[in-house]
């Protein structure tokens, strides 16, 4: 999910859900050692609970990667072997990762040496054509004894390194959830998260009858009002205590409206809200008119003045052709 799960995504995210577990992009640790290290790592107090994503293949950079996420007050520290690309594979992280458990074992050990923050793992069920049980099993196996990881969360594909764009390796490879079914059956002692192709809170809940839990991705950020409910159906969070002094907001109007107003406050202190602004274009799918409404959002002559300006012109335009769209079909 890198340049998708940025900050300002995961406080839009935040506004729908207050339960659910938030991850950031994947950060490089090469970035952390040797980048602008607030840049990568500061966040909202809102945000929490929120995992950093690491990716890096080096024990000692890792370590440093674990210390910085206690430092700038992470709930978790998740290291990526599941991406597949190139540009990854390059830096020697990654799915490319799973060929070598003993190396991932050493960099969550040096990981969890370095803070006292839960350390995790991120994989897929295999790499290339391999797609042997004992392979991910074995995986699995190394990482826990020796790395001491507790917690693995599961991308339910095989990562093809070579023929395939991270596209493809998100849709070509097969599913295949009983591979992490059959893990959490023969670790008891571990956890294990399943990611991968799971779009309904139906099939959520039938993964959660077999699993600790589920990860959603995609389908999160492109259908973000799709976590509306998560809070009652999954934690049972009824009550819609305030969260960080703000309350859950009950609808899609006031979750645009406290985003809007976090844009006027980004624009406030000189940061453009336009490429904030993105993330919320999923907010109103399926609502009549909410094809004009993101047509408002998107457009840059309206990016260089107040949110609240682009909102007001957003709601009339969805109003209106909600309105012409019911002429259309009355009686």
């Amino acid at each position: 999910m890198m340049d998708w799960t940025d900050s300002h995504c995961r406080v839009l995210h935040r506004l729908i859900t207050r339960r659910t577990r938030l991850y950031t992009e994947m950060v490089t640790t090469g970035a952390l050692v040797h980048g602008d290290v607030a840049r990568h790592l500061d966040f909202n107090a809102e945000e929490h609970p929120l995992a950093l994503q690491l990716g890096g293949s080096d024990p000692a950079e890792l370590a440093q990667g674990a210390r910085l996420a206690a430092q700038w007050g992470y709930d978790e520290v998740n290291l990526n072997c599941g991406c597949p690309s190139e540009r990854v594979q390059r830096g020697s992280f990654g799915a490319c990762l799973m060929a070598e458990p003993a190396l991932v074992a050493d960099g969550v050990k040096a990981m969890r040496d370095a803070s006292a923050l839960p350390v995790t793992v991120k994989h897929r069920i295999g790499i290339d054509r391999e797609e042997r049980y004992a392979f991910v099993r074995d995986f699995v196996g190394t990482v826990a004894e020796r790395g001491g990881c507790e917690v693995f969360i599961v991308h339910a594909r095989n990562a093809w390194l070579k023929g395939l764009s991270p596209k493809e390796n998100r849709e070509i490879p097969p599913l295949r959830f009983e591979v992490v079914h059959r893990l959490q059956r023969d670790f008891p002692q571990l956890t294990f998260v399943i990611n991968g192709g799971i779009t309904t809170d139906a099939q959520i809940e039938q993964q959660l009858q077999q699993l600790p839990g589920v990860m959603v991705g995609r389908q999160a950020y492109h259908e973000p009002w799709s976590m509306a409910g998560w809070d009652a159906r999954f934690f049972g969070d009824t009550a819609r205590q305030p969260a960080a002094g703000t309350p859950a907001a009950p609808d899609r109007d006031e979750v645009e409206d406290r985003f809007v107003a976090y844009l006027a406050r980004l624009a406030a202190a000189g940061v453009p809200w336009g490429h904030a602004s993105r993330h919320m274009l999923g907010l109103r799918n399926g609502q009549p008119g909410a094809r004009r409404w993101r047509q408002v959002w998107s457009d840059p002559g309206l990016k260089a003045g107040p949110p609240a300006v682009a909102q007001r012109l957003a709601r009339a335009a969805m109003q209106n052709a909600a309105a012409a769209q019911n002429d259309l079909v009355t009686p």
